[in-house]
């Protein structure tokens, strides 16, 4: 005959129980979450949509008014985002990571029962702790959404905008001031000038168009004696009797370079004393910028006057990791 042992509980028996509102938490912390993703994500792309959607060179149209509104709407749609992404969180660590109620059992024939319910309890647990899990990864996995429908623009072969100016083949030089076209014959040795491009005048009064050509178009006209230039290969007929001009933005962060010696034809960067030697194709001399001025092809109209025989054929302004050269 076998005997089997059976331990008899204690009187006072401790069993698991789970209240009835902490079964709704799994839930409530995983809709949390996917709703402040899904804010982040849905707003965040249709404000990218919105500020890349009108024009080419990554701007609104609108302007720079229409710009701060799409930032505001970023901010407060990220930040409200956030917000419901913690309130999930504290509410999870609160209410759901503790570990299980104890309440005390009198009953010696509760044993069975208790173990029971303990085990449920633990596997419910389980599942709803997979249901959060499972919802916070995917809201994890949602989140780099915006920042790549964004920073898409920096991608080269998705926009040239960067890399042209409003500097095209038989625009004319007008100068900085009046907007008035050039002749060689206005211009003295020596004699240094800063010029836009007619095409600038075409542009929209307001709006970014405008106020990017401003900022990456500008040139200085300088003349010199023909016999002064150290032209390189390929470079022999971009002057005229000796006037060259190069891009006014330096290529180490952009400052506007203006302050010329014409005795030496060097070039000089008021921010960071970047040299440049305008006879030598803009080469450095001296400074932290690395690249050289990049010049502006030039030739003369039919009416005598000065005009650009084709774009930069190199980008102009500082470096940036794409760029090739």
């Amino acid at each position: 005959m076998t005997h089997t042992y059976s331990p008899q509980p204690s009187s006072n028996q401790t069993t698991t129980t789970e209240p009835p509102a902490r079964r709704h938490t799994p839930r409530q912390v995983a809709g949390l979450f996917i709703v402040a993703v899904s804010l982040a994500v849905s707003l965040v792309v249709a404000a990218a949509i919105f500020y890349f959607g009108f024009s080419g060179d990554g701007l609104g149209a609108d302007g720079a008014g229409e710009v701060r509104v799409t930032n505001l709407v970023i901010g407060l749609t990220l930040g409200l985002a956030l917000l419901l992404a913690g309130a999930g969180v504290v509410h999870w660590s609160r209410v759901v990571m503790p570990g299980p109620d104890v309440v005390e059992r009198s009953s010696d024939d509760a044993s069975v029962p208790a173990q029971r319910d303990s085990g449920a309890v633990r596997g419910a647990r389980l599942g709803r702790r997979k249901l959060i899990r499972n919802s916070l990864l995917g809201a994890l996995a949602l989140l780099p959404v915006p920042a790549v429908w964004a920073l898409r623009r920096f991608d080269p072969l998705a926009s040239t905008g960067r890399e042209r100016t409003a500097w095209t083949e038989g625009v004319r030089l007008l100068t900085d001031v009046g907007y008035r076209p050039i002749r060689v014959s206005d211009l003295q040795v020596g004699e240094m000038v800063s010029v836009m491009p007619a095409s600038y005048l075409e542009l929209p009064d307001e709006g970014p168009a405008r106020l990017n050509e401003r900022a990456k178009s500008p040139v200085m006209l300088v003349r010199m004696q023909p016999d002064e230039l150290s032209a390189a290969e390929g470079r022999e007929n971009w002057h005229v009797d000796g006037i060259v001009a190069y891009s006014k933005i330096c290529t180490h962060l952009g400052c506007p370079v203006s302050l010329y010696d014409r005795t030496t034809h060097h070039v000089l960067c008021p921010c960071h004393q970047a040299t440049f030697d305008l006879a030598d194709n803009g080469a450095v001399l001296f400074g932290p910028a690395t690249r050289p001025l990049p010049q502006l092809p030039l030739a003369i109209d039919d009416d005598g006057y000065l005009v650009a025989r084709s774009d930069f054929t190199e980008p102009v302004g500082p470096g940036y990791w794409e760029r090739q050269a």
